[in-house]
């Protein structure tokens, strides 16, 4: 099933259509992918640095704090033991990756899914091309105003990384500029519009197949 969208320029005018390829529109299976993707990538976030020391690392204690018999108390070997003050931790964190594989097949099929479901909704916009005369935020925010979505969260895509367009939209707070080959199916549904130029999403569609 082809899907077709209206190209705009940055003034909000229409200017073409894109036809969404046969193939890429799938909205029968990859809620469970879609899931599983994202989970993944949340947990690749966690730094995993947390860490506490056992017993073994725990400084001091090298002695037998008191006679093994005649004290009428529990014997003892070392005064880090995890039951005492100051010693270590027992089952305590430590360093680890939370990094889970996720198969390509099931990553295709999820961003296909995020990317269907955005495209039904009516959230993806396609833009001829983000022409901006200068690197002023002022600029960048006109073309958003034209959209009419200034206000809402958006990721914007491009093919390649314009020094104008980075400098541009810096100091816009709702908006999160991507490569159209690293955006992934968290962002795809994170953000209330996705704003693609006709190149950027000519190369994600490449990615789907």
């Amino acid at each position: 099933m082809s899907k077709t969208l209206d190209i705009l320029d940055c003034g909000g005018a229409r200017v073409g259509e894109y036809v969404i390829p046969e193939g890429v529109i799938e909205m029968e299976k990859g809620e469970k992918a879609v899931h599983d993707v994202i989970v993944a990538y949340l947990a690749g976030l966690r730094a995993g640095t947390a860490c506490t020391k056992t017993r073994g690392e725990v400084n001091g204690g090298g002695a037998k704090p008191f006679r093994q018999k005649g004290r009428g108390g529990a014997r003892a070997g070392s005064s880090r033991n995890p039951v005492w003050t100051g010693g270590g931790v027992a089952f305590g964190p430590r360093p680890r990756s939370f990094a889970k594989k996720v198969n390509k097949k099931v990553l295709t099929l999820a961003l296909r899914r995020a990317i269907s479901e955005r495209i039904e909704e009516g959230d993806l916009v396609v833009l001829d091309k983000f022409a901006i005369a200068d690197h002023k935020t002022k600029s960048a925010f006109t073309v958003l105003k034209n959209l009419k979505i200034a206000n809402d969260t958006i990721l914007l895509s491009m093919p390649e990384l314009e020094e104008a367009v980075i400098c541009a939209t810096g100091n816009i707070p709702n908006l999160v500029l991507r490569k159209a080959n690293t955006v992934n199916c968290y962002e795809l549904l994170r953000f209330k519009k996705l704003l693609f130029t006709k190149d950027a999403l000519d190369a994600f569609i490449g990615r789907l197949a």
